[in-house]
């Protein structure tokens, strides 16, 4: 007997939908983003997907690379088809689901980076996979404010898309927090790439790229927690000798690293009650680094210190039941 998953289940599902009349059929297209959308002053919202901004460059009335969420249901998956993409490319640190993409008829390309950006090697990737892939492109991170469009805004620079500064515009429309630095200075730094440097990157393009093991996310999970302690002890202000410190992007890492370890194979090991424990206590986490990654964008001072006691009251449970 086969064995059935959710993942199985929502395939099923696409099977039989497919056989049933639609009033919103995968060939309906929807309107993407015109050009005129590369000054625009706000983003596109489509079933399932949010935050979609055109980074070009123009074909038609769309734009050939778009940034956004995350796909992570059939709805958003069809709304990507009836946009007419045929690429995706993940920066996020989540596996993606590469079947769902399958089933529409879209590649997937998974090449993620950090919320301080990303080096040279990461980006020559980047751009041959938008230089070489078929077009239109969606490219996303999480909520597809930060690391997709600091990726779609190099990419824009690197093929000549763009210049920088429409594309830093475009960066502001997508709603990237200024106090993501590693991610501007990616654009910020970015020029045309000549076809050579393109040529030598490479070119396997990987559906999937492993995620961090449980021990490595652990360990960056504490590295950041010590960065938020240092600034939490300067009234919130980053140190004079400590500029390298980013606090917005360190709540950022991880509320990411503990929404993916959810996905981690060493907890499927693990007995039932204890797994759904663990999970739990890992949604904590993530939704207090996310409301104190909130609160740090937004500069609210009063939402800060709340945030980062949940953060810590959080970490320290799961430490006693299962660390400690």
């Amino acid at each position: 007997m086969a064995h059935w998953t959710p993942r199985a289940a929502r395939l099923a599902c696409i099977s039989v939908l497919a056989c049933v009349p639609s009033c919103a059929s995968p060939t309906q297209k929807l309107t993407p983003p015109s050009q005129q959308g590369a000054t625009a002053a706000k983003p596109a919202e489509y079933p399932g997907l949010h935050n979609v901004v055109g980074y070009g460059p123009a074909a038609g009335a769309g734009n050939m690379l778009l940034s956004g969420s995350a796909p992570e249901t059939d709805e958003a998956f069809a709304a990507l088809e009836k946009l007419g993409i045929k690429t995706i490319i993940s920066v996020d640190g989540a596996v993606p689901e590469v079947e769902l993409a399958s089933a529409h008829g879209m590649r997937y390309v998974h090449l993620p980076i950090g919320y301080d950006g990303f080096d040279d090697a990461r980006k020559a990737e980047l751009v041959r996979a938008a230089r070489d892939l078929p077009k239109p492109i969606y490219i996303h991170c999480h909520h597809g404010k930060h690391r997709s469009a600091g990726a779609a805004a190099t990419i824009a620079i690197s093929l000549g898309w763009l210049t920088n500064a429409e594309a830093e515009a475009r960066m502001k429309v997508s709603g990237t927090a200024a106090g993501y630095k590693g991610l501007w200075a990616c654009a910020e730094n970015a020029s045309a790439m000549p076809a050579a440097a393109i040529d030598a990157a490479r070119a396997d393009f990987p559906q999937v790229s492993p995620p961090a093991s449980m021990v490595k996310a652990m360990v960056a999970i504490d590295k950041s927690l010590d960065h938020l302690r240092i600034v939490e002890k300067n009234a919130w202000a980053v140190p004079a000798d400590r500029a390298d410190l980013v606090p917005v992007a360190d709540a950022g890492k991880i509320a990411d690293l503990l929404r993916i370890l959810d996905k981690d194979a060493h907890i499927e090991s693990v007995d039932a009650a204890k797994r759904a424990d663990f999970r739990a206590l890992l949604a904590r986490g993530s939704a207090a680094a996310t409301s104190l990654e909130d609160a740090l964008s937004r500069r609210d001072a009063a939402a800060i210190a709340p945030a980062m006691k949940e953060l810590e009251a959080s970490c320290k449970s799961c430490h006693l039941r299962y660390r400690d």
